[in-house]
């Protein structure tokens, strides 16, 4: 087994994660900790109005909001270790009711508000929760459709009706006494929070999280990430919050007293962007591929398309060149000036202009990708953790970068690459167990203690992980071939056309891919070609569409050997989706349900065969 580990630079606080809200109100009560871009007088008071509609909170005025829907929850009978669920989109009233229930011991039990009335009934039910708060109406009738079977369930508030600012004024009644009591009994070994994983394979398991957990995650990265969190620094919060990794930035903007703008809308998150101009921003690498095909587009409509791609060559060289030992030539940083001006600046600018750096997970960044937006000025730095680890173990920082890596282990964790390839993780960020699952957690943890990732990997000479594939997702072919498909996918995803691939090969004599067209590509694409108005599935075997992705896959094919290539491809008559439960929220592919969903297509893969 190779091993590397980093020896942790803080212990989890001992304390709640709330307790960080209180001593920022003290040491600077004026500094602003939240920006809510238009916010609404009928779900939380505004108390006076911002620049633009915008809404500034500074740390007082969180701590006093906090305090008193922490004494709501007092007086509505929420006790110390009692679970209730958040179902809402990413705004203000999600992390102040997250710190709220922190503050008096209660334990938060997220819900993505595009979760299924099925996944609700599950979660809630599974986690025995004896309150939820949630966002809409249509987020009440689902939990109203399953109301009967979850015996526990006491409360429910609505955060659009009103409901907090009623929960508020029944607080009035407890003493705001109580709520620093509450909060002082709080320990890092209590529970924070119950994660349940989005599950791209199998029901979700609730991953059991501590104070202590998020709190030596949270104070180890933000040592070694200065540049990222800091008193000063911005943020637009897009992702949503249900996820382990947007949760974890939420926290770490409240430690360091960065600024938080919460955007719940994601089509008009380009707008906020440009609205508040963040220092950096927390993605998925799909913005980025999109964001690169959008600026192509942009450029073929002007005519110069043969421009962008020469801009394209010259970013990546640069950056590739910041990793040798003498750096870019003096040509190479000429051109990089000029492509400074006639493009880079203009991918910065859609991110608002002061954004240098940005930070991934979720799925993998392709390489080529990495290095085009660092030379064009963004460095994006990959990291990697699940939710069973707070959830990050890893991550590349600007002063350690390795692009095609997601980094080092983060101070206070060990990752080891075991004899089959998966990789090991241990440390205080390590969860304890899966709520009210002992088997899963024995499955999930090594005789000897260490978590077992379900990732497959490599540590280099360096101490760099590389993420190499899932153990659930290894194919294996008629032939025996044991076929990794990340790498190969991400290669097909980089051409502007595609959306999503999955391959196809376990058990088959050989690899196939399934593919779908990019519905924003797919319109310019179908008006170029003489097919307007043409919808996907009346065109999915025109030739020169198929040449496209073809060209897509050549690439890629290039890059492994013959026996991992892909054969023959479908394309599907519609893109995935997460409404369709083909999607994970952080867009993961769920292969199983894609599979059943697209039978014939895979069917027809191998027809005559």
């Amino acid at each position: 087994m190779r091993e590397t580990a980093v020896e942790p630079i803080v212990s989890g606080d001992d304390a709640s994660l709330a307790e960080r809200v209180w001593r920022n109100a003290t040491e600077d009560p004026d500094a602003v900790q939240f920006v809510r871009p238009d916010p609404d007088p009928r779900s939380w008071p505004v108390r006076r109005s911002g620049r633009g509609g915008a809404l500034p909170v500074t740390c007082r005025e969180f701590r006093d909001d906090v305090t008193a829907v922490a004494r709501g929850f007092v007086a509505a009978g929420i006790a110390h270790g009692d679970r209730v669920g958040l179902l809402s989109r990413t705004r203000y009233e999600w992390t102040l009711v997250d710190y709220a229930l922190w503050s008096v011991g209660a334990v938060t039990v997220p819900i993505y508000d595009t979760s299924s009335a099925e996944q609700i009934r599950r979660i809630l039910g599974d986690s025995g929760a004896v309150g939820c708060v949630l966002e809409t109406a249509g987020h009440a009738a689902s939990v109203a459709e399953w109301r009967s079977e979850l015996s526990q369930l006491r409360q429910i508030w609505r955060i659009d009706s009103g409901d907090l600012i009623e929960l508020v004024v029944r607080g009035r009644a407890v003493d705001a006494a109580e709520v620093d009591a509450r909060r002082a009994a709080v320990t890092g070994g209590d529970i924070a929070t119950i994660v349940y994983t989005s599950g791209t394979t199998g029901s979700p398991k609730g991953c059991v999280l501590t104070h202590g957990n998020i709190s030596a995650d949270i104070g180890n990265a933000t040592a070694v990430l200065p540049e990222l969190l800091h008193p000063g620094a911005s943020t637009v919060l897009f992702l949503p919050l249900a996820h382990a990794f947007a949760r974890l930035i939420q926290v770490g903007m409240v430690h360091t007293r960065a600024t938080m703008v919460h955007s719940a809308d994601i089509s008009g998150v380009l707008d906020q962007l440009r609205r508040f101009r963040p220092t950096f921003i927390l993605a998925v690498p799909r913005m980025f591929e999109k964001m690169r095909d959008q600026a192509r587009r942009t450029a073929e409509d002007a005519h110069r398309g043969w421009l962008f791609d020469i801009a394209e060559w010259a970013a990546v060289r640069y950056s590739r060149s910041l990793d040798t030992p003498h750096g870019p030539g003096r040509l190479l940083r000429l051109a990089h000036l000029v492509f400074d001006l006639a493009a880079y600046r203009r991918l910065r600018a859609a991110l608002g202009g002061r954004c240098r750096l940005a930070i991934v997970g979720g799925a993998p960044m392709g390489e080529r990708l990495g290095h085009f937006f660092r030379g064009a000025g963004i460095t994006v730095l990959e990291g990697y953790g699940l939710t069973e680890t707070s959830p990050a173990l890893t991550a590349n920082l600007p002063a350690a970068i390795r692009i095609g890596t997601v980094g080092r282990p983060l101070p206070g964790v060990r990752i080891r690459i075991a004899d089959d390839g998966e990789i090991h993780a241990r440390g205080e960020v390590v969860f304890g167990g899966y709520w009210h699952n002992p088997e899963a957690t024995r499955a999930a943890l090594t005789d000897d203690g260490w978590l077992r990732t379900g990732d497959l990997g490599t540590i280099d000479d360096d101490g760099f992980l590389r993420i190499t594939g899932r153990t659930k997702d290894i194919m294996v072919t008629t032939a025996g071939k044991n076929i990794a498909p990340a790498p190969i996918e991400e290669r097909i995803r980089a051409h502007p056309l595609v959306g999503q691939v999955m391959l196809v090969a376990d058990g088959r004599p050989y690899v196939a891919a399934l593919v779908t067209v990019d519905p924003q590509a797919w319109t310019r694409w179908r008006d170029q070609h003489g097919h307007p108005g043409a919808a996907v599935s009346a065109l999915r075997d025109n030739p020169e569409l198929r040449d496209e992705i073809q060209t897509a896959i050549d690439g890629a094919n290039r890059s492994v050997s013959r026996a991992e290539q892909v054969k023959t491809f479908r394309i599907l008559h519609r893109d995935l989706t997460e409404a369709d439960a083909e999607l994970t929220p952080t867009l993961k592919i769920r292969r199983e349900a894609v599979q059943d969903h697209f039978a014939d297509d895979v069917a027809a893969l191998y027809h005559g065969h």
